[in-house]
């Protein structure tokens, strides 16, 4: 080996037989020096990386350490850097109980002796700055616990870059050449008022909207140039992608994540991401995140026992391990954890432009005794059931993104009567922006699945909601796990023959874009795809030949757009003045009516027939005495109805009904909904 200065050549000596060459001399060499190495497969001359300095900051390795490193992965993992004008990565990694780190890679043949890191005194935190490597490359880190000299070897929990599975490695990703054209677009998300803007979500799961004929999934890019039409047309405002963190097991659909800086490479690379992102905000759409920082996979080369030890996780099973799903809790009380899940949501939404994130399973992160038996769980320092560092950490989280992404949301998945899920901070909340309503999602399956004849014995399960429906900001979702796990299809669960169950399932959308709350249906719904759903293939898409499912589709759009274009239908979606009943009594004919109003006082009138029996002369009070027309009929022959309905010209008089002062008679059609306006008159 041999030391290569300003032209000259020097041996260096070697002091120990398991590699250390030494050199010693009056001047120091020409920095940055090189080192000739000799191998049998021959000669190799590159930097001594450790010639160079350290490059992290004590200021930075503080605030790591304090939980308050919302940008920590700029800092640890894997950084195409520059150093004295010589290009290379510089490899940062928290491990606090090793006392050896490694960088192993293709670059240096997977052999930890050869780049051993540098510890920052008593951080946790190693580094080092190898010259001469390139983006692209595959590494882990050979960690040996000081305890009991136990060898890992790792992947980086800071990687932005996966080997697409079944390898494990991470790779160097390359600086982002993305030019992003959105600036209009997050400008306006900053200054819109959310709370009274229209918002309807597509779900999609990436890797099954649609497949290539050969069984390939689409691209980030090809999911650009198909999807993103796709939605605009169907008159959504929001695409929401379940998971695309790197993610071993298809399987998991991205739940069980083990890269929590890594778009997976399944359908292209980081900038193919940007790429989809940049055309949805350009064609007016957003993108939410599926974020799950609520637990991890015990997968060995990831994040389980990093270090040799509990290191992400708890130690104790009852406060580290979820039995349900056979995944690790994240230990929310170590300060280098929290920044770590900070670091991570700050990530997605500022390197991506994300406009928000849904938080998969808050529930099993407040409750310390989540799906537990007693005797299973280990109470707070109160001993209380709360898990008080994940109550603190979604805080955190919930103030990181309203402070730093002006417009962005959170919506928590949040399944239990928790107080103030979706109310500041400040005022005592969690700070979520919304709050999926499980509640009305489960009461409305449970009554829809009913045969009519009997849901004149549940119809509170269609009114009870309104009782709660504003003490949080609600999304009504129909989302992915009402359609898998033996659960069927939402056509499935609607009773009757054929054309009762597609009449249900209109009724269904009908109701749920009507209803206070914003909404959220996964992807198959709007064309009543037919068997469950299955991750491992491409939805149905034949069944828009069929003119019923065609039908379900039309109508699916068309509601969509009236409630985007009607801010009667969304302006007011939280609060008690943008809704009231005018008749949710009528049980014994399973008939509801409701008024939907704008900030304006403009309003629209909704009456739903849950049965499949034709009401003629049906009185209703309404507010206003004039002429009122039918702008919606879900039971139109355009959706696959018996065309029952009412026409353009409905006259209501000055006779006081139901508390109003004026009313109006109406057909209301068998097993649908029908939403009049007021003709100004």
């Amino acid at each position: 080996m041999f030391l290569l200065d300003n032209g000259a050549e020097t041996e260096l000596q070697r002091v120990d037989i398991r590699g250390v060459f030494e050199w010693r001399g009056a001047v120091a060499p020409v920095h940055p020096y090189r080192i000739r190495r000799t191998y049998p497969s021959g000669e190799v001359v590159d930097h001594d990386p450790y010639a160079f300095p350290l490059q992290l900051t004590e200021h930075d390795l503080y605030l790591f350490n304090e939980g308050r490193l919302n940008q920590a992965y700029q800092m640890l993992g894997s950084q195409p850097y520059r150093v004295d004008e010589v290009d290379g990565v510089r490899f940062a990694l928290w491990a606090p109980n090793a006392d050896r780190v490694s960088v192993v890679g293709d670059f240096n043949h997977w052999d930890g002796r050869k780049h051993p890191m540098r510890a920052h005194g008593d951080s946790g935190v190693w580094e080092l700055f190898i010259p001469d490597i390139i983006a692209g490359a595959h590494y882990k880190y050979e960690i040996h616990n000081r305890h009991s000299g136990q060898l890992l070897l790792k992947s980086d929990p800071y990687a932005r870059f996966a080997e697409l599975r079944p390898g494990t490695a991470s790779r160097v990703a390359p600086v982002s050449s993305h030019t992003w054209n959105d600036a209009l677009w997050l400008t306006t998300r900053g200054e819109r008022n959310w709370l009274q803007a229209p918002m309807n979500v597509y779900e999609i799961h990436a890797g099954s909207w649609r497949r290539h004929p050969d069984g390939r999934f689409y691209t980030y890019r090809e999911l650009a140039e198909h999807l993103v039409p796709y939605v605009l047309g169907m008159g959504y405002t929001h695409i929401e992608l379940m998971p695309i963190n790197e993610h071993p097991l298809d399987e998991s659909w991205g739940y069980q994540a083990t890269g929590y800086f890594a778009p997976t490479s399944r359908f292209g690379s980081a900038d193919d991401l940007r790429y989809f992102i940049d055309t949805c905000h350009q064609a007016g759409l957003g993108v939410l995140l599926d974020w799950v920082p609520a637990h991890f996979p015990q997968d060995a080369f990831a994040l389980a026992r990093f270090d040799g030890t509990a290191l992400y996780e708890h130690e104790d099973p009852r406060i580290g391990f979820h039995q349900d799903w056979g995944t690790y809790i994240f230990n929310y009380g170590r300060n280098e954890v929290k920044s770590f899940l900070l670091s991570s949501a700050h990530y997605w939404l500022a390197e991506f432009h994300f406009d928000g994130l849904r938080v998969d399973a808050v529930a099993s992160m407040l409750y310390l005794d989540y799906s537990r038996e007693a005797g299973e769980w280990l109470p707070n320092k109160f001993g209380g059931r709360e898990n008080l560092e994940a109550i603190e950490f979604l805080r955190a989280l919930n103030i990181m993104v309203h402070d730093d992404f002006p417009g962005a949301l959170t919506l928590a998945e949040e399944s239990t009567s928790w107080p103030m899920v979706s109310r500041p901070v400040y005022l005592g909340g969690l700070g979520f922006s919304m709050k999926w309503n499980m509640g009305w999602m489960n009461d409305t399956l449970t009554y829809i699945r009913h045969d009519p004849v009997h849901r004149k014995h549940h119809h509170e399960k269609l009114t009870f909601g309104q009782l709660y429906a504003y003490t949080e900001n609600f999304m009504l979702p129909f989302s992915h796990d009402e359609v898998v796990h033996g659960k069927g299809s939402l056509i499935g669960k609607m009773p009757g023959d054929a054309w009762q169950q597609f009449a249900n399932l209109r009724l269904l959308f009908t109701y749920q874009m009507t209803t206070p709350g914003k909404k959220l249906n996964f992807m198959g719904n709007e064309f009543a795809q037919g068997r469950e759903w299955d991750s491992g293939w491409e939805l149905d898409w034949s069944l828009q030949q069929s003119h019923w499912h065609d039908s379900v589709q039309k109508l699916v759009r068309d509601i969509n757009h009236l409630y985007r274009d009607t801010p009667a239908l969304h302006q007011l979606d939280f609060s008690a003045n943008g809704f009231a009943w005018i008749d949710c009594h009528d049980a014994e004919q399973s008939v509801l009516s409701y008024i939907r109003y704008a900030g304006d006082g403009s309003y629209v009138i909704v009456v739903l027939n849950f049965t499949p029996v034709l009401r003629t002369n049906y009185r209703i009070g309404v507010p206003q005495t004039g002429s009122y027309s039918e702008i919606f009929n879900s039971d139109s022959i355009y959706y696959g109805g018996s065309n029952a309905g009412n026409g353009a010209g409905l006259p209501a008089d000055a006779a006081a009904w139901m508390g109003y002062p004026a009313s109006l008679t109406l057909t209301v059609p068998p097993l649908a909904g029908v939403i009049l306006v007021h003709n100004g008159q």
